[in-house]
């Protein structure tokens, strides 16, 4: 039996988020900007984010799996991956706004992709492990605090630093090269990489293994290296084959919603261009004050879901936060003032909310305790396998049949949020992970 956790416990555990969620923030808001400002066009905005689903279709669900099997008394099970991570994520992005050309900027961010996913889902089964499963919906919850407050700190310095520094720059300029006003927002996540992990590696300490666990990595770890190599795909392939109905039929729902989401972080600083002909670097501003107005709700509303869930059900919560966001997006490039297109950044920021903490609390209740870390990495896949057809697929979609418009490309989006929504309202609630039962391949459709 666990033991409960005190608030600044479960705190202290989440703080590394902060670090992850500031980097993760730099990509939602200024890397493509930085691709454009490098001589990136529309339609190959997609593309050149192929990065993140394909090392988080790699990296995660394999790290996941590796870390199950990892145990050592004095640096842990998790904690190994997800510091590694977070020092080479710190290097990528110190060097991001010194991209001499377009080729070199996309080349870090597979590298920084690399080690925020190392980083990730170990983190994310950390969590987990911790924590009894009345305090999962807490725990998790506290994590999408964190999400919101690096993501907030992450564009509040964007939009900041402009302000201050950015004032002597000619557009023209600007055109051609990163602005050096950047420059700051990157390295202050340098740093908040690697110092908010340590903060948790410190103060978090890592719940030993159970005997039984303990003997079954003394076998896995006395096999050959190749079976060794092999065993985190076959653990993978095994854990997709029992994956319970549930997780079937959120991966649905996931489809919709990340393909929708990467349309936004792609599009929303184009989108000013052309609803309110801002030049590339106002349109970068106001691209970072959105996204710091839906994190900031993120963080005022992601702990008050833990009552509404508990109430009302996290289905129930889940499926109203998908609607919402879809009209908060389908709303946007209707409103041409700078200051009032901020208001539905208020309803996208419930939806973040829901979704950086319902749906990983209501798997983490189901799945084994010795398998969690790959159940993560696959709920991981279920993100990133949408990114992926969305960047191979939507550079044409909105070449050949949205005008190649930005304003175009988020009425899009906002569209397949309300498909989302629409099977979100086919999920069935766990119960707990007592009632995890196997299920065969395909079972939940």
């Amino acid at each position: 039996m666990k033991p409960r956790l005190t608030f600044w416990q479960i705190f202290n555990m989440n703080v590394g988020f902060l670090g992850i969620q500031f980097s993760f923030g730099l990509q939602q808001t200024a890397v493509n900007p930085i691709f454009s400002f490098l001589g990136a066009h529309h339609d190959e905005l997609p593309l050149l984010n192929l990065a993140g689903p394909i090392t988080g279709l790699i990296i995660q669900p394999i790290v996941g799996a590796i870390s199950d099997k990892t145990w050592s008394p004095r640096w842990g099970r998790r904690k190994p991956f997800f510091l590694i991570g977070a020092i080479l994520g710190s290097l990528c992005l110190f060097a991001f706004p010194f991209s001499p050309a377009l080729w070199f900027a996309v080349g870090l961010l597979w590298i920084l992709d690399v080690g925020n996913n190392m980083a990730m889902e170990p983190y994310r089964a950390f969590v987990g492990d911790k924590l009894p499963e009345e305090q999962m919906s807490f725990g998790y919850q506290m994590q999408s605090l964190f999400v919101g407050a690096g993501i907030v700190l992450a564009n509040a310095s964007i939009f900041l630093f402009q302000d201050w520094f950015g004032g002597g720059e000619v557009a023209a300029e600007e055109a051609a090269s990163i602005p050096k006003w950047l420059y700051y927002s990157f390295f202050i996540g340098a740093v908040l990489s690697v110092t908010t992990i340590l903060w948790s590696v410190l103060k978090t300490p890592e719940i030993p293994p159970s005997d039984e666990e303990l003997e079954e990595m003394k076998q896995h770890n006395s096999r050959s290296l190749s079976q060794r190599i092999r065993a985190p795909f076959l653990e993978i392939v095994e854990a997709i084959k029992d994956m319970p109905a549930f997780m079937w039929k959120l991966a649905g729902v996931y489809l919709f919603q990340w393909y929708a989401l990467f349309i936004y972080w792609q599009f929303i600083a184009p989108l000013f261009e052309e609803s309110m002909g801002f030049d590339r670097s106002q349109a970068l501003s106001q691209a970072a004050k959105m996204n710091t107005t839906y994190n900031i709700s993120t963080m005022v509303i992601a702990l008050a879901l833990v009552p509404l869930a508990m109430r009302y059900g996290g289905k129930k919560v889940y499926t109203g936060s998908l609607f919402l966001t879809g009209i908060a997006m389908l709303s946007i490039p209707y409103i041409h003032d700078p200051k009032l297109v901020l208001l539905p950044m208020i309803l996208f920021g419930i939806g973040w909310a829901s979704m950086m903490g319902i749906p990983y609390s209501m798997v983490s209740k189901i799945v084994p305790q010795e398998r969690r870390g790959v159940y993560m990495g696959i709920l991981n896949m279920m993100i990133v396998i949408p990114m992926g057809i969305q960047t191979i697929s939507f550079g044409p979609i909105v070449r050949n049949f949205l005008g190649n418009s930005a304003i175009n490309a988020i009425l899009f989006g906002g569209v397949f949020f309300i498909i989302a929504g629409t099977l979100a309202l086919r999920l069935k609630e766990p119960r707990s992970g007592a009632d995890h039962t196997a299920m065969p391949m395909g079972g939940g459709h």
